[in-house]
This record gives C-alpha cells, sequence and structure tokens, in this order.
C-alpha cells in the first residue's frame, strides 16, 4: 500500500483504453485525473479504479498517455469543493468538503490530513470524485469558509514579545505579553 510522506501530492491526467482487437479495432478511451506522489503510482490508481468502473484491467488494457497537470496560478488563494467517497469500519460514505487553498494538489492534500486526523482514514481508502474550483463566494457552503469571505479580514497576533536589542538573555521576571 502507499503512503504519503513527505513527497508532495500531483495531478496527472491518465488517459487509458482496452486493447484493440479484432471484434473491437477502436476500444474506448478513458480518462481520469489522479492525485498521486508520482507517475507510477498515478497509473496503477488509474487501473484500480477502471477495473471498479468497466470489464478493464491492465493485463488487457494499455496506457495511451500520461500528464502532469500544473496549476494555472499558484500564487492565488482559492476555494475548492472536494467530492470524496471513503471506507470507514462501519461502511462507505459519500462526503463534501471545502478547502481555501493556493493550488487544488494543496487543498487534496489538506483533505487528505483532515480525513485522516477527523475520521482515522487511511489514503487507500479514500476516494476522490471530483475537485472543483468555487468562483463566487454564494456557492461557498460551509460555514467554516464563508467567515473567511468577509471583507477587510485581519488576523490579530496577540501575545508577540518584543524583541529589544542590548537587553540581557535571562532576566529575573516573567516578560509581559500584552502590548
Amino acid at each position: 500500500m502507499w503512503t504519503i510522506t513527505s513527497g508532495r501530492l500531483q495531478e496527472y491526467q491518465v488517459i487509458g483504453r482496452l486493447l484493440p482487437s479484432e471484434a473491437n479495432p477502436t476500444p474506448k478511451l478513458y480518462r481520469m485525473r489522479i492525485f498521486a506522489p508520482n507517475e507510477v503510482v498515478a497509473k496503477s490508481r488509474f487501473w484500480y479504479f477502471l477495473s471498479k468502473l468497466r470489464k478493464v484491467k491492465k493485463a488487457n488494457g494499455e496506457i495511451v498517455t500520461l500528464n502532469q497537470i500544473h496549476e494555472k496560478r499558484p500564487q492565488k488563494v482559492k476555494n475548492f469543493g472536494i467530492w470524496i467517497r471513503y471506507d470507514s469500519r462501519s461502511g462507505t460514505h459519500n462526503m463534501y468538503k471545502e478547502y481555501r487553498d493556493m493550488s487544488r494538489t494543496d487543498a487534496v492534500e489538506s483533505m487528505y490530513q483532515d480525513m485522516a486526523a477527523r475520521h482515522r482514514s487511511r489514503f487507500r481508502s479514500i476516494h476522490i470524485l471530483k475537485v472543483v474550483e468555487i468562483e463566487k463566494s454564494d456557492d461557498i457552503r460551509r460555514p467554516y469558509m464563508k467567515q473567511l469571505m468577509t471583507k477587510d479580514l485581519k488576523f490579530p497576533l496577540p501575545h508577540r514579545i518584543p524583541k529589544t536589542a542590548g537587553k540581557k538573555v535571562f532576566a529575573a521576571h516573567r516578560p509581559s505579553t500584552f502590548y
């Protein structure tokens, strides 16, 4: 099984098909967008999902193309909606989650971390159905995302210790962090 360590996820577009035969000389092409740490895992996930959807397996199929998809604007903060299906100890569940991140891959990584923390769900038991960038703030459903959409949002930093030049490193009294 695969685990996500410090290796970052990438988004791949994998196109594959059933091998051509005399009965079917031009088989259908199947395209998937897969989040994986590398190309090998992306191909493997493609065959895993395709075997569940259609009667195609790696032995009687071929991958036509494998492309890595790069973010168009990786410096802009965007909102993402992610539809997933995951297996828990009690059964299979469908879920919709929203994340605010710089890219689709970062949002998916946040989703994997969130699912591991909240639901003890592993990478292998989560199937990503769809990842969509949410353009309009009216389309945001979750209240934890709506609170980030307020105008002139500020994050104050209380309890900051000011750095004073020439001050002793060790002092006899506790520093006051309220200013």
